[in-house]
């Protein structure tokens, strides 16, 4: 495992020092390493676990230190970061292991200084058994640290959702995402997949609250296997299924998915309305256009037109539709655990967003038929980018007018606007408005 607690120790110093998405500089690096597939899984865990407890890994490492936290290594940082998280998270590892594995990470990058140093604290922290002193914290700066989120996180979700929610969220916001699946019902069942992937030594099983929609585990690359290869399915999380749900497009009919890229909502789309009928599914950019289309072929799904656009634009040459889905990009607040970076941003990048989510709602509206349904959609839980620009639409568009959209999901409101709140096991954060053209 050395080397894999190498490659996760440089890669956390790179994402320090970069703007660029967790995910991406992981499989970039994993696949530079040239690691065992057991190793990629080792340094994946590593990588992502300190990247989303960082908060709570320097509470610890400020209470156990008398070197002034400012003036650490950022290299002996990263090291005391990725031990600490090994002792406290990873039940895999033996508390001696995780020790002693970080003094010769010390070695290895050449900080013969701080071995001694690293070594004090993580045997400090192993005697205590691992203890966490959170008194004289107030409720805001406990769930801050508790759950490693930054202060306006905790704050924000108390203030706009109430304590109980708060906590739900930040509890889901940790720890690695389950993995759900779209059955691409076009060419197969549920349980017709589930017997396929079976066969190939995937472990897999239905989502009892979710017609089509299954829950993957132990796939390794899931994009090798054979069944995602011939197009059995797309990896799609339960909240963007209830999406879709919630546009309920119909055979034959015309969808504008706005903002689509990398394309699952307009594979979900496709399919619920039988691959017949027309998906315009858009993007801003020609690369992630061919994203889209690369997936629809891989699906089989026909009726999927990949077209590149600029949303914040009206686009003439775009047909009037009877069904519009307007996903607009957002804070992301809903999916932290998928992309714990976005984390560490400060409140004040986000404030520009509801303009250019508001811009982009009205261009939407206006490709919408009289008697059609438009519905507004984030991954974040901000009142300011989902109720507030949805009733300011409401507001300013009395051609609109909201509507109930039923979904078969159990839970969920039964309201013009929906916000569902990630579960531990279950979907990411999202926000729906539905509106219908009423003249």
């Amino acid at each position: 495992m050395s080397d894999a607690r190498l490659t996760a120790v440089k890669l956390l110093l790179k994402m320090e020092n970069s703007d660029s998405y967790s995910n991406i500089l992981l499989d970039s690096a994993l696949d530079e390493a040239g690691l065992s597939e057991r190793d990629r899984a080792f340094a994946s865990a590593l990588f992502y676990g300190v990247t989303e407890r960082k908060m709570t890994l320097d509470f610890v490492i400020k209470q156990y230190s008398s070197m002034d936290f400012g003036k650490i290594e950022p290299e002996a940082l990263a090291v005391l970061r990725m031990g600490i998280y090994q002792m406290m998270y990873m039940d895999s590892v033996p508390v001696s292991a995780a020790v002693n594995e970080s003094v010769k990470l010390c070695k290895k990058l050449k900080l013969f200084g701080a071995q001694g140093f690293v070594n004090g604290i993580l045997r400090s922290i192993a005697r205590n058994n691992m203890q966490v002193d959170y008194s004289g914290l107030d409720i805001g700066e406990r769930l801050s640290i508790e759950y490693s989120c930054p202060r306006w996180i905790a704050d924000k979700w108390t203030r706009e959702y109430g304590e109980e929610n708060a906590v739900k969220a930040l509890k889901a916001s940790i720890g690695a995402p389950p993995i759900y699946a779209r059955v691409n019902t076009v060419k197969t069942t549920d349980e017709e997949l589930l017997r396929i992937l079976k066969k190939e030594g995937i472990k897999a099983s239905i989502n009892p609250r979710l017609a089509g929609c299954i829950r993957l585990e132990k796939t390794g690359d899931i994009e090798q296997s054979e069944a995602f290869k011939e197009g059995l399915f797309h990896v799609q999380d339960v909240a963007s299924q209830l999406c879709c749900l919630t546009l309920k497009p119909i055979v034959n009919e015309t969808v504008l998915d706005i903002c689509a890229a990398p394309g699952g909502k307009s594979f979900t789309m496709a399919e619920l309305m039988g691959n017949n009928g027309r998906v315009i599914s858009m993007d801003l950019y020609e690369q992630r256009v061919g994203l889209i289309a690369k997936g629809a072929e891989r699906l089989g799904l026909r009726i999927v037109e990949p077209r590149e656009n600029n949303a914040a634009r009206f686009n003439e040459e775009l047909p009037q539709a009877d069904k519009v889905l307007c996903d607009v990009p957002c804070s992301g607040l809903g999916v932290i655990r998928r992309k714990p970076e976005i984390k560490y941003k400060e409140e004040s990048e986000f404030e520009e967003l509801p303009k250019l989510q508001r811009a982009i709602l009205d261009v939407s509206s206006r490709y919408v038929k009289v008697g059609g349904t438009l519905v507004y959609s984030t991954c974040t839980l901000s009142r300011a980018e989902n109720d507030e620009v949805a009733q300011d639409f409401a507001n300013t568009h009395p051609d609109f007018s909201p509507i109930v959209q039923p979904i078969p999901y159990s839970g969920a409101e039964n309201s013009p606007m929906r916000t569902f709140f990630p579960e531990e096991d279950g979907g990411d954060g999202f926000f729906t408005a539905a509106f219908r053209r009423i003249k």
